[in-house]
């Protein structure tokens, strides 16, 4: 058997077809289960015994998956995530994960300024022996590579890391919009003698983390599309508020800042970047922002 060659465009009959011509030991990308795979392929993979395959999850991978790590056919998974949605996680990747498979899990922090000047930082948690024999190709994606410990450590640090970012911006939004009511202007427009404004004497004091610097402008402009929007950004506050009471954790100002992420979906702003916190707080302020759905 071989693999098909390279810019060479082939249309094959059937399920049978499409799995004979992908080789022992090939890279399959896998859309997520709800973008309806070809699950009649997978059946055929695992009819014919495929081996060696490495799975690449287009973001993450689900149940296509599963069944062929279940039925022996693969050697290497590249991933956010194999899960099964509401079902919780895939079993059979869990089984091999904890039968002895080796495993990394390497989420990265970051927003799109540090991607385009390629310093994300990347916590890793799984074997170190592994760490060590992927950390130089981790260092060519971004240049603080961190191993933080056993398998999921490093997606509970993400967790903990994320949820600062909506608890800072909420309380950068608070000091801008109670120096503009006592005064300060937010921005140049609303400032007609050229003073320093709000915004820039806040994202230049020592309260300014890089997040509040490159993401405190947003309250003077939203950018088109959004960095991280309120919906993924709330996805994260509930899997830290369910970590905290798990683990006995109180995270008060994460419950608040989880509640303007509420206020904001109910303000039609769910796929808006979540800095629109900003203007759920304008409004509660009586303040008019202008900011559209």
């Amino acid at each position: 058997m071989t693999a098909l060659p390279a810019n060479e465009t082939r249309f094959l009959a059937g399920a049978d077809a499409v799995a004979q011509a992908i080789a022992d030991g090939a890279v399959l990308a896998l859309p997520p289960d709800y973008s309806l795979p070809a699950m009649e392929v997978v059946r055929a993979l695992v009819r014919r015994r495929a081996r060696g395959l490495r799975l690449l999850g287009v973001p993450v991978l689900g149940l296509c998956a599963d069944l062929l790590i279940g039925a022996g056919c693969v050697a290497e998974v590249e991933s956010s995530a194999v899960s099964l949605g509401e079902a919780g996680l895939a079993p059979r990747f869990s089984e091999a994960a904890e039968s002895g498979a080796v495993m990394l899990n390497a989420p990265v922090s970051g927003s799109v300024i540090t991607l385009q000047e390629g310093k994300l930082s990347i916590m890793v948690g799984g074997p170190r022996e592994a760490f060590d024999r992927v950390k130089p190709i981790l260092e060519d994606i971004g240049p603080t590579v961190t191993h933080v410990g056993g398998n999921l450590q490093a997606v509970s640090m993400k967790i903990a890391t994320n949820l600062s970012l909506a608890v800072q911006m909420l309380a950068f939004c608070e000091a801008v919009l109670l120096a503009e009511k006592s005064g300060v202007a937010r921005d140049m427009a609303l400032d007609v003698l050229g003073r320093e404004t709000a915004v820039e004497v806040l994202v230049n004091t020592v309260v300014a983390s890089p997040m509040v610097r490159y993401r405190g402008p947003f309250v003077l402009s939203m950018p088109v599309e959004a960095w991280f929007n309120v919906n993924m950004m709330q996805k994260d506050l509930n899997l830290a508020l369910e970590m905290g009471q798990r683990l006995n954790v109180p995270l008060p100002t994460t419950a608040i800042s989880n509640e303007f992420l509420t206020a904001a979906r109910g303000m039609g702003f769910a796929k808006r970047d979540f800095a629109v916190v900003f203007d759920v707080l304008a409004r509660m302020a009586g303040v008019d922002t202008g900011v559209e759905k």
